[in-house]
């Protein structure tokens, strides 16, 4: 595949605000500036600000070989991020095959001895499955530093789990909620509320607001429903209580993946599944943030205190010179709590007897890849290049961009302004690419896309769900299928319904078959081969 031209094919504004002028223009204008004052002294007055530049040629290449290596290590740490996503799209492709396909549909309960219905087991199954596709969202958001659980596209995946070490929530407190709700800060009188009204108001998918489970109204029963309602909800108002679906059909968007996801009310506000840092004027024009620093005072009194959004914004991610602030890292302990899950159904299974032990190794298996995986995934992001060697690094170009002017404007004269900004943008560059990869799962366009990796594995795990299991018998002999072609092109159909062919003899049956299948290859052979 031949790549297109990143600077002619489909430029835009974003694609502007994706390069490292913002995080280099000010350096760049500096080392410009000393180069026009070199230039200027040395043309304009007796005094000639330049020596020899014998060092120039061993230095520069010495930081070449230096910022290169950087680069370098950045972006392998990249690919590494990039390859070990892959990784958790085969190991959740895997369970969800093992758990769909491998744990039987047909099974008896061994306290009552009558047969399990379908139903019942497929929505076990579902709910495994969908609880593989949660932590390829879960660990999106521990990337980005986004810990909890309390998001439009996680919670509706495990908002099904346990809160608390009892099983009667009723009566539990605070001391007995799970690590992974408590690390969410879930508040527990709003769960118990949440939890009486999805028992009792299921959400419509189509509709905003809830409706009841029994859609045909009963005369003379609004009044008993509103007491009850009050009795249900206590002190807190149903305002209180969240549901997925609140204020995303105010939206209007037209890609809006999350409403494929179950709807259910919530404790808490949902963030957004993608909550990037807000774009402003001073991203695409960042010397405009010096004039915005300028005129602040001034514009202080006539500025108005807006409201206190529902679900916070993300935090400026920019210096007043345009610099990017990278988040700093934040744990979660929800991926973690997600393969506990999983390997306590694992072992649910073994000890009903519902998996062969070959199926359970490798169920096994995948569990640990995940784990592996985000391991590996988290010690990208946590562990940058040492700050002595980047520091060393960047002071070493600065004293080399600061005397490069001094060195060059013998030859160069006028030009030195030109080049040493040229030179800076350059070496600066490469520099602050380096430090813009080596973290590749936030916001930026030059990261991951995670989102689009997570729909990925999405779709994939519904189509394994989709998968019907049917018996081989029920698809193979049938009028669609030629296993013989090219050597014999009649249908798996009519070759079973032919009795009187050689196929079907004791004696001349194996052989005959051998004959066909020797005729297939040498047909091949001829037809593919170009002459």
């Amino acid at each position: 595949m031949v790549a297109k031209n990143p600077l002619f094919v489909g430029w835009s504004l974003k694609k502007f605000k994706a390069t490292v002028i913002n995080d280099i223009w000010p350096e760049v204008l500096f080392f410009a500036g000393v180069a026009t004052m070199v230039t200027l002294v040395s043309e304009m007055t007796s005094h000639k600000l330049s020596f020899s530049s014998a060092m120039l040629t061993v230095l520069g290449t010495v930081l070449g070989l230096v910022i290169s290596f950087r680069t370098s290590s950045a972006y392998e740490r990249y690919m590494d991020g990039r390859r070990l996503w892959t990784t958790i799209a085969i190991a959740s492709r895997n369970l969800a095959l093992l758990i769909w396909v491998h744990v039987p549909f047909e099974r008896v309960d061994k306290k009552t001895g009558e047969q399990k219905s379908i139903l019942e087991i497929s929505i076990e199954k579902k709910s495994m499955v969908n609880l593989v596709q949660a932590y390829s969202v879960a660990v999106k958001h521990l990337l980005r530093a986004e810990p909890g659980a309390y998001y439009e596209d996680l919670y509706p995946l495990v908002c099904f789990l346990p809160r608390y070490a009892t099983h009667k929530s009723e009566t539990a407190s605070e001391e007995d909620m799970l690590p992974l709700w408590k690390a969410s800060a879930m508040d527990a009188e709003k769960h118990k509320t949440a939890h009486t009204l999805t028992s009792s108001r299921p959400l419509s998918p189509d509709h905003s607001l809830p409706r009841r489970a029994n859609s045909a109204p009963v005369p003379g029963s609004s009044s008993d429903e509103q007491e009850k309602d009050a009795r249900e909800l206590g002190q807190l108002s149903e305002d209180q209580i969240y549901h997925s679906l609140r204020g995303r059909l105010k939206r209007k968007k037209s890609f809006d993946p999350e409403m494929a996801l179950p709807v259910v009310y919530s404790e808490h506000p949902l963030l957004p599944a993608r909550n990037p840092p807000k774009e402003s004027l001073y991203d695409y024009l960042p010397f405009l943030r010096i004039l915005k620093l300028m005129f602040r005072p001034l514009l202080r009194p006539f500025r108005r205190h807006a409201p206190e959004p529902e679900v916070p914004m993300s935090a400026t991610t920019r210096t007043f010179t345009g610099k990017k602030i990278r988040p700093e890292a934040v744990d979660s302990n929800v991926p973690l709590e997600i393969t506990l899950f999983l390997s306590s159904y694992l072992a649910w299974l073994l000890r009903t007897g519902q998996l062969q032990p070959a199926v359970a190794s490798a169920f096994t298996t995948g569990i640990a890849q995940l784990q592996d995986t985000v391991t590996n995934l988290d010690r990208i992001r946590n562990t940058p290049l040492p700050f002595a060697y980047q520091a060393h690094l960047r002071i070493s170009l600065w004293l080399y961009l600061f005397f490069l002017p001094f060195q060059v404007w013998s030859s160069f004269h006028y030009l030195t302004i030109p080049a040493t900004a040229f030179a800076s943008f350059l070496l600066l560059g490469f520099l602050e690419i380096g430090q813009e990869i080596e973290n590749p799962f936030n916001y930026d366009m030059n990261d991951l896309d995670l989102d689009s990796f997570c729909l990925s594995i999405g779709r994939e795990l519904h189509e394994i769900t989709a998968h019907t299991c049917p018996d081989p018998e029920e698809y193979i002999f049938t009028a669609w299928n030629q296993p013989f072609a090219p050597g014999d092109r009649r249908t798996a159909e009519e070759m079973m319904s032919d009795v009187t062919h050689s196929y079907h003899g004791p004696e001349t049956g194996m052989h005959s078959i051998r004959r066909t299948l020797l005729k297939s290859w040498w047909d091949v052979e001829q037809i593919t081969r170009t002459k």
